[in-house]
């Protein structure tokens, strides 16, 4: 068998995030997330050995390692390795490999980067062992199992989809599970307006996340009416989209961003409010914080004359402008 390499693409997402959070969703009859793939990418090399030794590579650790066999690699006590270590335990290879897994996504930059590694591992690995999923769905719903292993803590799937499929993802979520609707990007003020700026601070989804739950669960009015204002805001992104409807983005995303402050404070950041500030000043139309916040990547919506502007004044400000753009479906 040669080599088996996976790029799987990272996201933004533009409406509706939390909201596949089982069981949240439920709670307010069911939900809906928009997200879009992009171009930054997380990448997996595996190549087979003829015998049983096994050699994990992890470029963003700067970490090598090699065992002589499975067992021997499953012994690690180093918490370094807990990510393929889980990968390793679910499907129990019978051959060695080397696995060397890298990505583009800066750490914490709230664009799913680990959730695209994970589908990446899920690909390889399936193609190594002889075990294909019999659906995206199988392949999401599995991955979402060992990323809340690995962080113990709720994980919503929204990020999977796009990291498996490519383009710009609509899903809805209900009593039967997950629908998936997957998009073109080409040719549509999606790929004109787009802009991704990282704002140098990494984010922390998982905390995030469990608070929410935690007041969803006690019936917390504030947060359940928070979710609910997603909820909707997450639906008109949809119809906006389905329609072409583009120019409505804009306000969309600053309504998302009103109702995820009050669903979580520190959502925002004074490092987010200036970039925003800075954004909208030089000709931006709105921010779109990508992911749990706090950090992280920010979507620029920005007519494409007044990019540059936008650009250099955040540059001159110390924030990381991106080269990333939507992708089309894989």
């Amino acid at each position: 068998m040669q080599k088996i390499v996976v790029k799987s693409p990272t996201r933004v997402d533009l409406a509706g995030g939390t909201l596949d959070l089982w069981p949240l969703y439920l709670f307010i009859n069911g939900a809906s997330t928009v997200n879009v793939a992009i171009d930054v990418f997380t990448n997996v090399e595996l190549t087979p050995h003829d015998d049983s030794t096994i050699v994990l590579d992890s470029v963003d650790l700067k970490l090598r390692k090699a065992y002589s066999n499975l067992v021997e690699a499953l012994a690690d006590t180093d918490p370094m390795m807990i990510l393929l270590q889980t990968q390793l335990r679910y499907w129990m290879p019978t051959k060695g490999f080397t696995l060397k897994t890298s990505s583009e996504s800066p750490v914490g930059g709230g664009l799913g980067g680990s959730s695209s590694l994970t589908i990446g591992l899920m690909k390889a690995f399936a193609q190594f062992c002889g075990k294909p999923f019999k659906d995206v769905h199988h392949m999401v719903h599995t991955a979402h199992n060992i990323e809340a292993e690995i962080l113990n803590t709720p994980t919503g799937t929204q990020d999977y989809y796009p990291a498996a499929s490519g383009g710009l993802n609509i899903l809805r979520y209900g009593y039967d599970g997950v629908q998936q609707e997957v998009m073109n990007v080409s040719s549509t003020p999606l790929a004109e307006k787009f802009m991704l700026i990282y704002t140098g601070k990494a984010h922390h989804s998982g905390l995030n996340n469990f608070e929410v739950m935690k007041d969803a669960v006690a019936k917390d009015p504030g947060t359940l009416q928070a979710l609910r204002d997603l909820k909707v805001i997450a639906i008109e992104t949809e119809h906006a989209v389905r329609s072409g409807n583009w120019n409505e983005l804009g306000s969309l995303f600053k309504r998302e961003f009103e109702a995820r402050v009050r669903l979580a404070p520190e959502f925002s950041s004074p490092e987010i409010r200036k970039l925003s500030e800075l954004s909208l000043q030089n000709g931006a139309e709105a921010v779109k914080i990508c992911g749990a916040g706090g950090g992280g990547c920010v979507l620029v919506w920005c007519p494409p004359e007044k990019k540059q502007g936008v650009a250099d004044a955040c540059q001159k400000a110390g924030f990381q402008v991106m080269a990333a753009k939507p992708v089309n479906p894989l």
